[in-house]
């Protein structure tokens, strides 16, 4: 058995509830909207905010507390954006800074910075696939 916490079962932290969840999404794309690099790509692609929030904000639950509310395919939207790894590193400092400003201590924090920086690998690697380049994970360990 690993110690990997993404292999653990239940819960990634046992004080991360789904109010926690939907405060870090809603404060995160307040953020978002308003940053200069990744603002606009988010804008052009967001058409429903109010569903958009509430999708990710299902998307995280699924990840967080293993839910399961989230139904979608997260990355084939990723895959049509004008992404380059810029962008992935400003959603993770601007992802990190709102993890830290709304989790109660640094675990729960911590929690959230490790998936969001394995997703952030995951859709970087899967878009230089798409490309037929090959890509390195850059934000997670192992």
């Amino acid at each position: 058995m690993t110690d990997d916490p993404l292999t653990k079962p239940g819960a990634a932290h046992p004080a991360i509830t789904d109010a926690m969840i939907a405060t870090l999404v809603q404060r995160f794309y307040e953020r978002a909207r308003e940053d200069a690099l990744i603002g606009p790509i988010f804008m052009g692609a967001v058409h429903d905010w109010d569903e958009h929030i509430a999708n990710i904000t299902d998307f995280w639950s699924s990840v967080m507390l293993r839910t399961g509310r989230y139904q979608g395919r997260p990355m084939r939207p990723h895959l049509i954006l004008p992404l380059e790894p810029w962008h992935f590193d400003r959603w993770l400092v601007l992802f990190e800074a709102t993890a830290r400003s709304v989790c109660a201590d640094d675990d729960i924090a911590d929690a959230f910075i490790i998936r969001a920086r394995r997703i952030a690998d995951s859709f970087e690697m899967a878009r230089a696939s798409h490309r037929g380049e090959i890509a390195r994970p850059r934000h997670s360990l192992g």
